[in-house]
């Protein structure tokens, strides 16, 4: 898995500020450009993240490239719809050579699993291919091709978005996969816009657990982690 930051809203926090500082102020957005300074930023944004008021966040947005991530994960991202998403196609795109795929962990780690696995994919990438060669055309090939194919995505959210998506993905409950993806997003969005995500992360961060009985039980070790990113 490879996660880039393409691109972003220039100087995010001084756009989101500006946003912010426009509600309650009498006058026009030029004097206001004017007047911003950086610790004017740095407080007033503090003020309006710690009081909730989180719709001017939507004025920042980042662009990330996602490459080599299974169709299990990008399944789960596109359920998150305030977002933008341009997906590698498997109808204009066929695996003439043999399909990338992702192997989870888990089945990695066990030899007798891993091989079984691997001959899985090997024998269903050879009926892809048979039946690309036999005129079937790759649009319907495809529904062969499993879950574990990998994938590229380029996708586009805002920043409040990307707190609601940091809370459920970068908890110790989402799927393996998508959490080492939000984690890394993370990391990336973090170096150009600190303060907007500097209590960013799952639930956990900032009160209790919001899995309940289904907690991971390791609060403390996660707070620890993301304070220390």
């Amino acid at each position: 898995m490879k996660v880039a930051l393409l691109q972003y809203t220039p100087d995010p926090e001084r756009a989101v500020a500006l946003a912010a500082r426009l509600c309650y102020s009498p006058v026009g957005i030029g004097e206001l450009q004017e007047k911003l300074s950086s610790v004017d930023i740095e407080s007033f944004l503090a003020k309006i993240m710690s009081l909730g008021h989180q719709s001017v966040l939507e004025h920042a947005s980042f662009t990330f490239g996602i490459d080599g991530i299974s169709r299990v994960t990008s399944h789960q991202l596109v359920r998150h719809r305030i977002a933008s998403f341009s997906q590698q196609s498997q109808r204009y795109v066929s695996h003439k050579e043999r399909f990338a795929a992702v192997t989870p962990p888990t089945i990695g780690e066990r030899p007798e699993m891993l091989a079984r696995f691997e001959a899985q994919l090997r024998e269903l990438h050879n009926t892809y291919a048979d039946m690309v060669e036999a005129g079937i055309p790759a649009e319907d090939a495809r529904y062969i091709l499993p879950n574990a194919t990998q994938t590229n995505i380029v996708m586009t959210m805002n920043a409040r978005e990307l707190l609601h998506f940091f809370a459920l993905r970068c908890c110790e409950r989402a799927q393996w996969e998508i959490r080492t993806m939000a984690v890394e997003m993370l990391r990336l969005v973090k170096a150009v816009a600190p303060i907007i995500f500097q209590n960013a992360g799952p639930g956990c961060l900032t009160a209790p657990c919001p899995e309940g009985a289904m907690t991971c039980g390791k609060t403390a070790e996660v707070r620890e982690f993301f304070r220390n990113m």
